[in-house]
């Protein structure tokens, strides 16, 4: 829970300690210190709250007094830290003789400076406590503002001709082959359910729309309807309804009534749905109590990015990627337009051999990915066609730096899968931003890297650290938000890398939040003014690379490349993890 709460879990944990040990604190510290927990326990429900919706969409005065808080709770902990290990320190002090009965003196001297120290501070902390609140308080606006109207990018899938595609034809068909039955007809007399789960981008909306378009003549009724992450049910059903052609008159009418006419009305139909980007299991089972099996036949289509959810409905299909010449077609197409069209079933060629090298460049980092490709190629379509310019967007991808239109549209649509996760899920996935792109990441260390976070909590499970952890890395690659990489020998999963276009979401909510700060040439132009995690990757700047390891005092962990260690000879006194 990081990202949403800094460090609150943590600094709440220690102030109950820091209460119940054996401080020997100041008369009265311990009634601040309940202040303390007291505040930063409703700070935390706050903070809770307001990650649910996505940054794009919050006040600023929230994201300002969301960044406020995270910032003071690592603050308070580096105190309580400092204050714990001070005290530790002179308690477990042994000397022999002379020198004990010295140490033991001094440490008695010590002993009250240090109690007085951590009181002053705890008095400070709570004052920075109620000016963070009495702020934000001070500047709320009350005014109704009207909200600014924003577009759901995914819309367009569904609203984009079929001949504007490329490789669309060849998944239509295959998912058609496996909706078909004898005789190339649709299932009679029978049930037919087909899950397309996928990375986001992939094209499960566009895939599915393509095979609606194709196959629903043969049906007696259809209906195409969307998913949102916080689905209103009521409504969805009306949507049902609506496009299958039933009318209904009463707007009042509730969940279990809605479910009851469309069952009764689908009872004797041969009818074809598409069940759009399902993010629950728990969901797709309300949306299926809607959908009867009947005598006369059915076809259901969902589309996901969670194969939990995929298994549960049945039928998975497994979205693929581009080929390499129909990625290329779709980056050149939508650059040049038909000017590069191959010839007799030739390999899609660069119009441009100028070009071709770092064309071929950026299509690996987009990885089959249509969203991606079609990112990139409006990018392009805006320089100039000059190797410089082109590499300069190649560059880009991953960093999480870019911010034109383009970018943000693909960044919003897999946000959608960031937001949707659980708070503990978005803070170990973020934490891959820390690794340099097409990285291959090893999955226990990563998952000890987690735990020394503190990234993992027990609470009341019986699972151990590792095994939680280990839970954690399988639901991101259920999530489709990591690509699983597997030992050929035993088929068992030791590693993982993340996709150039989740990196860069990760980057950009990293920098935005200063939950990671990035050495890699890319983003050396400033420093955030305390650092909290720091990567080493690839850094040429001397200047920048001693500015950014010589103030280490924040810093939760350090992770160096192996082809940067010998560049930092100011980390000698530290201990950090080298990849």
């Amino acid at each position: 829970m990081e990202v949403v709460t800094g460090a609150l879990p943590r600094v709440i944990t220690k102030l109950v300690d820091l209460a119940a040990g054996e401080y020997n604190l100041q008369k009265g510290l311990k009634g601040e210190i309940k202040f303390l927990k007291e505040e930063l326990e409703s700070m935390k429900a706050a903070l809770e709250d307001i990650s649910k919706t996505p940054a794009d969409q919050l006040p600023n005065q929230d994201k300002i007094w969301g960044r406020n808080v995270r910032e003071l709770s690592y603050d308070i902990e580096d105190s309580i830290d400092k204050f714990m290990v001070a005290w530790k320190s002179k308690s477990l002090t042994k000397q022999d003789g002379l020198r004990n009965v010295i140490g033991r003196s001094l440490d008695l001297m010590m002993q009250p400076k240090i109690r007085h120290k951590i009181a002053t501070e705890i008095r400070e902390m709570k004052s920075r406590i109620m000016e963070v609140d009495e702020r934000r308080r001070r500047y709320e606006v009350s005014l109704s503002v009207d909200k600014p109207i924003t577009v759901d990018p995914r819309l367009f899938a569904q609203f984009t001709e079929v001949k504007e595609l490329v490789g669309i034809h060849e998944a239509r068909d295959e998912l058609i082959d496996k909706i078909m039955i004898e005789n190339n007809e649709v299932p009679m007399n029978q049930g037919k359910i087909v899950s397309i789960v996928g990375f986001g981008g992939l094209g499960k909306t566009t895939l599915a729309n393509a095979v609606y378009k194709q196959i629903r003549g043969r049906f007696d009724c259809c209906a195409f309807v969307s998913v949102s992450q916080t689905p209103d049910l009521k409504k969805l059903y009306k949507a049902l309804l609506y496009d299958l052609g039933k009318s209904i008159n009463e707007q009042t009418l509730d969940e279990m009534r809605l479910i009851k006419l469309l069952r009764e009305f689908l009872d004797d139909k041969r009818y074809f749905v598409v069940i759009d980007d399902v993010w629950d299991t728990s969901v797709w089972k309300m949306i299926r109590c809607a959908l009867p099996d009947n005598d006369v036949g059915y076809t259901i289509i969902a589309t996901t990015r969670n194969s939990h959810v995929a298994e549960q409905a049945g039928g998975a299909y497994k979205m693929k990627p581009l080929s390499s010449n129909n990625s290329r077609k779709l980056l050149y197409r939508r650059i040049f337009g038909n000017e590069n069209k191959g010839i007799n079933g030739e390999e899609e060629k660069c119009p441009n051999e100028e070009l071709a090298e770092v064309s071929d460049k950026i299509l690996k980092k987009c990885a089959g990915v249509p969203l991606a490709i079609i990112t990139m190629a409006s990018m392009l379509a805006c320089k100039s066609r000059n190797i410089m310019d082109w590499y300069e967007v190649y560059n880009s991808i991953g960093t999480g730096l870019e911010n034109n239109q383009d970018v943000e549209n693909m960044r919003k649509i897999l946000s959608f899968s960031y937001y949707e996760m659980p708070s503990h899920l978005r803070t170990c996935l973020l934490y891959l931003s820390m690794f340099p792109e097409d990285f291959e990441i090893n999955k226990r260390q990563l998952i000890a890297m987690w735990v020394a976070e503190g990234f993992i909590q027990c609470g009341k499970t019986r699972k151990s650290l590792f095994e939680l952890g280990e839970s954690y890395f399988n639901e991101l690659i259920n999530r489709s938000m990591i690509k699983p990489i597997h030992d050929t020998s035993n088929d068992t999963i030791y590693s993982c890398r993340i996709h150039d276009m989740v990196l860069d979401l990760i980057r950009s909510l990293s920098i935005e939040e200063n939950f990671v700060t990035i050495l890699n040439n890319m983003n050396e132009a400033s420093l955030p003014n305390t650092i909290r995690r720091l990567s080493l990757q690839n850094g040429k700047d001397s200047h920048i690379m001693a500015q950014a390891t010589s103030s280490l005092q924040h810093a939760r962990s350090v992770i160096g490349f192996s082809s940067i260690v010998a560049q930092v000879p100011a980390l000698c006194s530290y201990v950090f993890y080298v990849c």
